[in-house]
């Protein structure tokens, strides 16, 4: 039996891959400040609630750890935008005293929850992982330097990494009993159950004039546990080829925004208010994964990211958490 280190485990694709580790005879502890993570997420693992920013604490946390899979980060575009330097310092500079932290402890393997983001504007659709890495928001951009200074840490202490780039990771798990907790929604695909239950009086589409079949975004959706698999098929290769490999995560195929919502209604039998606004800053137009790769090298595939589903699971979670965790605490 391996034992990880989940770093902001008690979040919402944190706390599916831990699921899915401890599924898999893994053993887990817990990294979490639960600023926005849940102690009820993660309840059949250890966790210990701690800042990234303390290098005693982490060290400490770390002892006897395999592996490392880091998630915890900030993750929403437009407050990047805002609020730039805390995006820099809690996804970069925190990331950096946990670098420093595991090569203390003689911790030589990390998987990183990166992100599409990284690409900014794609110049070719679909994106591959040697496509230009060109963020066009501090988020994206933060996670990119974390993503180049793993690379040369890897290389200068022989350390073993794997960054994976998420696409709109989405939905929720098949038991229900996992799922998006944000009180603020970032997800289209949670924005628009939480419309369709009539948790939200609209729904606000950032653009309508965009280059695209319907004029609206369109992006890669994949299912959050298909993302959690994801993680474990990266700590089993993660010591073979170069010391710090990057793979895309997605489906390979687009939905725009109309679709998602149209989805959403289908499924849910609910009309809900749509209502239509100028772009929101830091939105690409379209981000659709290539993930030749991660077939090709990690065996990757999805097996629960259609749409529909994704937004049945989806639904399933809200319906039986209708103020997330804890009755109250979303």
């Amino acid at each position: 039996m391996k034992k990880i280190l989940v770093t902001g485990g008690a979040g919402y694709i944190g706390s599916h891959t831990v699921r899915e580790l401890l599924d898999n005879g893994y053993e887990v502890v817990v990294y979490d400040n639960l600023e926005s993570g849940h102690k009820e997420a993660v309840a059949k693992a250890k966790l210990i609630e701690g800042e990234l920013a303390d290098s005693g604490k982490l060290q400490a946390a770390l002892e006897g750890i395999d592996a490392v899979v880091h998630f915890a980060a900030y993750i929403y575009v437009d407050e990047s935008v805002a609020e730039p330097a805390k995006y820099y310092r809690n996804n970069f500079s925190n990331g950096l005293v946990l670098l420093e932290a595991m090569r203390q402890a003689g911790v030589k393997k990390i998987v990183f929850s990166s992100t599409a983001a990284v690409y900014g504007e794609p110049t070719e659709i679909p994106v591959k992982e040697s496509s230009p890495t060109q963020p066009i928001n501090p988020y994206g951009h933060s996670k990119l330097m974390f993503e180049q200074a793993l690379d040369w840490c890897c290389r200068a202490y022989e350390m073993h990494g794997i960054s994976l780039r998420y696409f709109n990771a989405s939905g929720a798990h098949k038991s229900g009993e996992l799922g998006d907790a944000h009180l603020v929604q970032a997800h289209l695909g949670t924005a628009a159950i939480k419309a369709a239950l009539g948790e939200l009086s609209e729904l606000k589409i950032f653009g309508t004039d965009w280059d695209t079949a319907d004029g609206t975004c369109t992006r890669d959706y994949i299912h959050v546990s298909d993302l959690a698999r994801a993680h474990i098929l990266a700590l089993e290769k993660i010591e073979e080829g170069e010391p710090h490999r990057v793979y895309n995560l997605g489906t390979g195929k687009g939905v725009s925004v109309k679709e998602v919502l149209a989805a959403t209604k289908k499924v849910s039998g609910a009309d809900f208010k749509v209502t239509e606004t100028g772009r929101r800053a830091g939105d690409p137009q379209a981000l659709i994964a290539n993930v030749d790769k991660a077939r090709r090298e990690l065996g990757f595939e999805t097996t629960e990211s259609d749409i529909e589903h994704i937004i049945e699971t989806a639904l399933r979670w809200h319906q039986r958490h209708p103020k997330g965790f804890s009755g109250g605490s979303s």
